[in-house]
């Protein structure tokens, strides 16, 4: 068994490698490979400011387990072991993994590893832990099952996340119209402007960055790596998909939600040219949207800020969807999960998030 450093002459192989993991997966959408490509190639904005060390575990020539060990500047205290594939059946591969792993964590003095944050939050958070036979909606986690097993056993600390899933015919907010108006009058909706795309990105990273600073596994973004994403993404959303919400003319919360663009991918595919045309073309046979984030200033929750954005959305969405899906939230965010439970059918899926101890 070899752990090999990936150099730019076995980007492809490592990628095909991951492609090849879900080749007779039904379920499987391929959504991202893209963003990895960039990361691998050094290419992406997050790579300017992060240690990356993409790895293979190997046997003759055969790659049996992959991964990236990471440290970003702003969570210097921890080496991320993301975007992990195996093969079934290949326990001593991935052990091999994480053996490397805590070699490069103790030779930069670090203390913990973690295992299911692909760099950031905005590139994904948690591996699928449930819910195996269900397409995933674009942009979340998929993986098989055998990845969970791997992990536990290995894992000093294994912390739960969960989706909900929603009828948009239960998205009723049973409160009289005089209580809304009076609720939502202090607050103004705008879509974004992407004529001033630059602009906008620059405040959906302050917000985030003023939202989300005690939540776990959250650290401060940089306007130039969001500006990224959305110029990635800007042929799929639309100016609707990002809303602000402005307090007396100052943005104070935003909501980031698009449709479940893979509906459109077919098994084998990948995100590109083809989604995009078929997105142009049957975009409004989309039946189920997903709210991916919604952030408001601290000193701005519980005062109907978020409602708002929950009324002014449903408001603007009518009859387009049938079917709301949340974004990850942690298990232990029990107001994000009573706010999921006034709407929500049920549970829909669970993630899970492992940290090792050195």
């Amino acid at each position: 068994m070899e752990i090999r450093e990936l150099d730019r002459a076995s980007i492809e192989a490592y990628l095909e490698f991951c492609k090849g993991i879900y080749k007779d997966n039904p379920y499987y959408r391929d959504s991202m490979s893209s963003v990895l490509r960039d990361i691998l190639k050094g290419k992406a904005q997050i790579c300017k400011s992060s240690m990356l060390v993409p790895v293979m575990a190997i046997e003759g020539e055969k790659i049996l387990a992959v991964c990236i060990f990471a440290i970003v500047d702003r969570m210097g205290d921890t080496l991320q072991m993301a975007y992990f594939e195996a093969l079934p059946h290949q326990e001593k591969a991935v052990e091999a993994l994480i053996h490397h792993g805590k070699k490069l964590a103790k030779h930069q003095g670090i203390h913990q590893i973690l295992i299911g944050l692909n760099l950031h939050v905005n590139y994904g958070l948690g591996l699928l832990a449930s819910e195996f036979n269900q397409r995933p909606s674009f942009g979340t986690a998929y993986n098989p099952p055998y990845y969970i097993d791997y992990l536990q056993s290995m894992a000093n600390e294994e912390i739960g996340l969960v989706s909900y899933l929603a009828k948009m015919e239960n998205f009723d907010f049973g409160m009289k119209d005089r209580w809304i108006e009076k609720m939502t009058a202090k607050y103004n909706v705008r879509k974004a402007d992407f004529k001033k795309l630059k602009r906008d990105a620059a405040i959906y990273t302050d917000l985030n960055n003023r939202a989300f600073k005690k939540h776990r596994f959250y650290y401060a973004r940089k306007e130039a790596e969001d500006l990224e994403l959305f110029s990635e993404f800007k042929l799929l959303l639309r100016e609707e998909n990002l809303l602000f919400l402005e307090h007396e003319g100052e943005p104070i919360g935003f909501m980031l939600w698009y449709p479940d663009y893979n509906e459109l991918i077919k098994p084998g595919e990948t995100l590109g040219l083809k989604t995009l045309i078929k997105n142009r073309i049957y975009g409004h046979r989309i039946q189920r949207f997903k709210i991916v984030e919604l952030g408001v200033l601290p000193e701005f929750q519980k005062k109907g800020a978020v409602f708002t954005l929950f009324y002014k959305l449903r408001q603007m969405l009518g009859e387009r969807y049938k079917e709301c899906e949340s974004g990850w939230i942690l298990e232990d965010n029990l107001s994000s999960r009573g706010l999921c439970y006034r709407w929500a059918e049920r549970e829909y899926k669970q993630y899970k998030v492992f940290l090792l101890y050195l």
